[in-house]
């Protein structure tokens, strides 16, 4: 038998309890809540869901009886009906958003995914761009960056149990090319005795493996994936952007070395589709000050505001949507090739990849560069080998040793552009360095040091191209010393013998003779005093022509 009808009293702590859980999410996962961009209308779908399904539970009404048996039981009343206004709304909503994602795709707006990127200028790689110093050369990537900075944190043990690495960046600070290596903390508890922030962060030079630097004179208070309002993702949201599209968090240094986060703003150009960066916002690392800024009032120091997956796809959306949709012939088609670089020209930072036709990975047909700032882009055409077939034929040549070799980068070397990069054994440190042709792979120069590899480059483009005598133009500065030998050993490669001596006037140089220039050079020891002509190849390297042990 029935003995009483109980109305849903508890509706309005359901309510609380959903506000308390929805609080709480925003503020934790720092959502977007504009409704203009994906992530926001799903949040506001599912919100207005999850309401609508909880008001139509809280108004069942509850009806305890007793069963047959005597014992007490709890069923629904069938008499009650559930709100079909309400979930008519929620799914018409969600159709809505479904219909957008359809209508808004390359089928019916190709023009507008092809377009995206405005036609990039065509100009010619050598008259735009100016042969490079062997020195100012970046050397170091991404990789060997973080490995230089981890091996400077390990030089001092108490900092290294407190802290991490952050994500390595390269830029230009002061005219001077470096990664910037955030220290985060290690932990929540790391973080709870250091609230006023991590202990500051770490240069590496991207042209010298020698010059990487422990900066304590910042602290890091705004960290990636940090805790409460130290979030970086969180503060951003909270300060600037709540209702602004946000990706792509960097860490950058102003001239000063000042430390700042900066994260770019996007709004999409049609539906939910084509994000387009329109700003940034500048974090200060060390109080979580913000400042938003569009595209025209930009800080000359910040070097990066385009997202790199943003410029990639755009390249591939105009050589994809060429001459349409229905273009099954792919007549014109072209596509990036399978890797990019970033790289500067005149202190601008731009994205440096290939392009190749549609169907074809082994020869480039061109490549693009586009200002990391701006998003104007520069086409040089010119046919000749991918960076993946490059890095092919650099290991080729060094098969034997197992090197591998670094996404390179493109150069005007003898005013012909030539990739350049870098031969790593497996431990990940440099070994080689190699210089391609970018018309003729097959043109390679490998050598101990850059100035043997652009020699051995000279000497394979002079044996089998039209340019004789490529290189033998320039002339060497040759330099004189006198000094005490230090350490002294020699190596054998192949027939020759090579002896290596550094000498206690010059610390922190290497000098390297041929047996040939001297046959005092297996007597010598340390402590005797040389005098030796020698030819700078690089900071720490000195190619020795002549060499008298003044002590005999």
């Amino acid at each position: 038998m029935i003995t009483n009808i109980s109305a849903p009293k508890k509706k309005i702590w359901l309510i609380l309890v959903a506000v308390l859980l929805i609080g709480l999410y925003v503020f934790f996962a720092a959502p977007n809540l504009n409704p203009l961009y994906a992530d926001g209308a799903i949040f506001w779908l599912v919100l207005i869901t999850a309401f609508t399904v909880i008001m139509n539970i809280s108004s069942f009404k509850l009806i305890h009886y007793t069963d047959d048996r005597g014992k007490p039981a709890i069923k629904f009343d069938k008499g009650q009906k559930i709100n079909k206004s309400a979930i008519i709304i929620v799914v018409t909503l969600w159709a809505l958003f479904i219909l957008a994602n359809i209508i808004f795709n390359p089928i019916f707006f190709w023009k507008s995914y092809r377009d995206q990127m405005v036609e990039p200028e065509a100009k010619k790689f050598t008259e735009e761009v100016a042969p490079i110093d062997l020195s100012q050369i970046p050397v170091v990537d991404k990789e060997l960056a973080r490995t230089l900075a981890d091996k400077k944190l390990g030089e001092k043990p108490s900092l290294g149990s407190q802290v991490e690495l952050g994500e390595p960046t390269i830029q230009s600070v002061d005219g001077k090319l470096i990664w910037a290596v955030p220290l985060r903390h290690s932990g929540f508890f790391k973080w709870i005795s250091n609230m006023s922030g991590s202990a500051g962060y770490i240069t590496v030079s991207a042209t010298n493996l020698k010059d990487v630097k422990y900066i304590a004179d910042y602290k890091i208070k705004i960290q990636p994936d940090s805790y409460f309002l130290h979030d970086l993702a969180r503060k951003v949201r909270f300060s600037s952007g709540i209702f602004s599209g946000i990706t792509d968090y960097s860490f950058e240094l102003n001239d000063e070395g000042k430390p700042f986060w900066v994260v770019t703003t996007y709004k999409n150009t049609i539906g939910y589709s084509l994000p387009e960066a329109n700003g940034v916002i500048i974090v200060d690392a060390q109080t979580g000050s913000s400042q938003k800024y569009t595209l025209d009032n930009i800080p000359k120091w910040v070097d990066r505001v385009q997202p790199e997956d943003y410029i990639m796809n755009q390249i591939n959306n105009k050589g994809k949507y060429v001459h349409g949709i229905f273009n099954f012939s792919n007549k014109d088609k072209y596509k990036t090739s399978a890797g990019s670089n970033i790289v500067y020209n005149d202190g601008n930072c731009y994205l440096f990849t290939g392009i190749t036709s549609v169907g074809v990975d082994e020869s480039a047909t061109g490549f693009i560069m586009v200002d990391m700032v701006t998003k104007q882009p520069i086409l040089y055409r010119m046919s000749g080998a991918t960076e993946h077939s490059a890095m092919q034929s650099a290991q080729g040549k060094v098969q034997d040793l197992g090197y591998t070799a670094t996404m390179p980068l493109i150069l005007n070397l003898y005013n012909e552009p030539t990739y350049f990069m870098t031969l790593k054994d497996s431990a990940k440190l440099i070994k080689k360095y190699a210089f391609v042709s970018v018309k003729d792979y097959m043109i390679v120069g490998v050598g101990d040091t850059m100035n043997e590899a652009k020699a051995d480059y000279a000497k394979t483009m002079n044996d089998i191209s039209d340019k004789p005598n490529l290189g033998k133009g320039e002339e060497k500065v040759q330099l004189e010393a006198i000094g005490t030998v230090d350490r002294i050993n020699f190596t054998i490669k192949g027939d020759q013998t090579f002896y290596s001596f550094t000498m206690t006037e010059k610390p922190g140089v290497i000098f390297r003779a041929n047996l040939t220039s001297s046959a005092k050079l297996p007597l010598t020891m340390k402590g005797d005093n040389i005098k030796i002509k020698y030819t700078v190849l690089d900071d720490t390297l000195m190619d020795v022509s002549e060499f008298n042990n003044l002590s005999m």
